[in-house]
């Protein structure tokens, strides 16, 4: 039933759907779960390349008489019971993203720390913070930071803390999408235009020289159609902030 455990059985069959090709949501409807349950349950037992159901159902028990660990409290907006809630779900959602964001092709590090920043109400943390909260030496974040700084997911803040001087912290902006789609399309780009001086060098009579320059024109597309895609949603939330704006502004007067 939702809300209850996976059972063997069911796990069995997420890793039958997943042989069969299936998707998340065909899955969790033939088990009457909810899509993120299934979700959730293959990004912490091995990803979708290496979803066992044995395995999923040994860690699974493993975990359960571990019991879970006390949520870590820190001075920096971390999440507590006031907030209404759940500090130890929320660590725990934490550690799942982190690890679909390690599915789709990211450095362990980077993906915890850019998950840490995400969770963060202030969506900033200092060094130390970081530090504190993932138990990792400060060159660890420092060097995910700097991964993150290059693909333009975060940026650098010096502020004033009393006697400790300037400072830095990390801050993570709510377009952070928008700035990973623009940075997967100039990837594309830089693929697109190797390829295609591949082609030119091959010969594009040429086998090989005809694959890469099907492949340059393929990354050219993808990148142009993702570039306007995302434009356009961004038009579309900035017509929507000024509608509430609008409205807000008439129910004032």
């Amino acid at each position: 039933m939702p809300g209850a455990r996976l059972t063997q059985e069911e796990r069995r069959r997420i890793a039958v759907g997943m042989a069969e090709g299936l998707g998340y949501g065909e899955i969790a409807r033939q088990l009457a779960r909810p899509t993120s349950t299934v979700t959730r349950e293959i990004a912490r037992n091995g990803g979708p390349s290496g979803y066992r159901a044995e395995s999923a159902q040994r860690a699974t028990t493993q975990r359960s008489r571990r019991g879970r660990p006390a949520p870590q409290r820190t001075r920096d907006g971390g999440v507590s019971q006031a907030d209404g809630r759940d500090p130890a779900a929320v660590q725990e959602f934490a550690a799942q993203l982190a690890e679909l964001l390690v599915h789709t092709g990211l450095p362990r590090m980077v993906a915890r720390v850019l998950t840490c920043l995400y969770v963060t109400d202030s969506g900033s943390l200092t060094s130390a913070e970081l530090v504190q909260r993932l138990q990792v030496s400060p060159a660890s974040v420092s060097k995910a930071i700097g991964y993150l700084e290059g693909q333009a997911l975060v940026r650098r803040e010096r502020f004033e803390q009393g006697e400790h001087g300037r400072r830095e912290r990390y801050v993570i902006d709510d377009d952070i999408w928008y700035q990973a789609m623009l940075a997967s399309a100039r990837r594309n780009a830089m693929l697109a235009e190797f390829a295609r001086n591949g082609a030119e060098l091959l010969g594009p009579a040429t086998p090989a020289g005809a694959r890469l320059d099907t492949a340059a024109v393929f990354l050219q597309h993808t990148g142009e159609d993702l570039v306007r895609a995302v434009q356009r949603r961004r038009d579309e939330e900035a017509a929507q902030e000024a509608v509430r704006e609008s409205a807000q502004s008439v129910g004032a007067e």
